[in-house]
């Protein structure tokens, strides 16, 4: 395939892109040593504007490459339904009402393990909330997911590589997590229907493999994370754990009514249903913010800027994104089914994995296998960056605060992701 002049300037732009988004560390430099434009610098070191920003620069340059009318066509023939719903989850997932259930179901649970309290609660953050994104979806895990380890792990006592270790962890989980149904993992939503691969499928071809790894790299992370709780680094500047009973005891003075966690948690369903229909989860959302405002005593702020950002990350990577087939097709097409899985991974890193999956979807005749390689290898590579995996930016988002700069490092996440990655790949390749 020959590209087009402006098939290769989106590449181009989509390289910078990349590069923008393993450099946002040295513009929130910037920003404290030139304080007269430090607004700009901060604008640009937030990894949820980057993308965004590169789109707003290929639709500037296919502007003036192919004319106004041709680069508004382009835009509007965008599917933008993915990074909606992200927003309208995100919010509500995040709300006060779905985070007390979320934290009573893992204090529940987390009393019936055989360790320490807090530890135990990192365990089923780590493991059984990304396995939950199979039934509320991917981004909907990862908003509650990331909220309830946000308290317990991303704080500023722990070291860096102990926090990347953890957000490793729970990237790969939740991208692994979401391959027990059909519906809930946005690579696996790709291909499903059009290979005719339903939740029975998911589950006995990816899901129990995807269970074992999660479960696998939660014991570690927790291993690994309880063992430095309990190192002299930690001990000189203390993590502040609160212990379950007073925690519980918080919660309760400022407990939310049953029936309104449960309108919540129907808004929430409703709109995990209605998941590929915008016009209704966006209807459900504007009427939950209506709810909301009725009831705004239980509420508390709820993360419209955060989710706003990551929408805007998500759409500027469809935008982006669809003048790379030329080059990711060819790649995809003429791989055996092994070499086929660890392009997959590897690709993913620097694309979306929705989105590789989608090219693989357009090859004709592709065997049966390789398809199997390649939704695997997607969503095996899903924590790798922030890219990687539609929910990556929204936990980005909700924990950033908890390292230096407020800001995720690529290369940090690389190395936190490498080694749950491996146990991913093992699992789907020989078990």
């Amino acid at each position: 395939m020959t590209p087009t002049p402006i098939q290769i300037v989106g590449a181009a732009i989509f390289l910078l892109a990349l590069i923008h988004t393993l450099s946002v560390r040295f513009f929130e430099r910037l920003a404290r040593i030139r304080p007269h434009h430090a607004g700009f610098f901060h604008l640009l070191g937030e990894v949820e504007v980057v993308f965004g920003f590169w789109a707003i620069v290929l639709v500037g340059a296919m502007a003036a490459l192919q004319g106004g009318a041709e680069a508004v066509r382009y835009v509007e023939s965008r599917q933008y339904t993915e990074p909606l719903f992200v927003f309208a989850v995100m919010v509500v997932a995040a709300s006060r009402p779905i985070q007390q259930v979320a934290r009573s179901l893992v204090m529940v649970l987390a009393r019936l393990l055989p360790i320490p309290g807090h530890l135990a609660r990192i365990w089923v953050c780590l493991s059984i909330l990304p396995l939950l994104g199979s039934a509320i979806t991917e981004p909907a895990a990862m908003t509650v997911a990331a909220l309830a380890l946000r308290p317990l792990v991303f704080t500023r006592g722990l070291p860096a590589k102990t926090k990347y270790l953890a957000l490793g962890v729970l990237f790969v989980n939740i991208s692994i997590g979401g391959t027990l149904t059909s519906f809930a993992a946005p690579p696996v939503l790709m291909v499903a229907a059009k290979w005719s691969w339903d939740s029975a499928f998911m589950l006995s071809t990816f899901g129990w493999k995807a269970t074992i790894a999660v479960l696998i790299n939660a014991t570690i992370a927790t291993l690994v994370i309880g063992r430095q709780l309990r190192s002299s680094l930690v001990a000189s500047s203390p993590v502040p754990v609160a212990k379950p009973q007073e925690e519980d005891a918080r919660n309760d003075a400022g407990s939310v009514p049953w029936i309104i966690c449960a309108v919540h948690l129907l808004f929430l369903a409703g709109i995990v249903l209605a998941a590929h229909h915008p016009v209704m989860f966006i209807g459900l959302f504007l009427l939950f913010m209506g709810f909301v405002q009725a009831y705004a005593a239980y509420q508390s702020p709820l993360i419209l800027k955060e989710a706003l950002l990551v929408a805007f990350f998500l759409a500027g990577l469809v935008v982006l994104g669809g003048l790379q087939q030329w080059w990711l097709q060819p790649i995809v097409s003429r791989l055996t089914p092994t070499a086929l899985f660890f392009s997959a991974t590897a690709l993913t890193a620097i694309t979306d994995n929705a989105a590789l999956t989608y090219l693989g979807s357009l090859i004709e005749g592709l065997p049966d296998l390789s398809r199997i390689m390649l939704v695997a290898g997607a969503v095996t590579g899903g924590g790798l960056t922030v890219i990687a995996n539609a929910p990556n930016p929204a936990g980005v988002a909700l924990l950033k605060g908890g390292f230096e700069d407020d800001t995720v490092g690529a290369g940090g996440l690389l190395l936190g992701a490498l080694g749950p990655t491996l146990v991913a790949a093992v699992a789907f390749l020989l078990l």
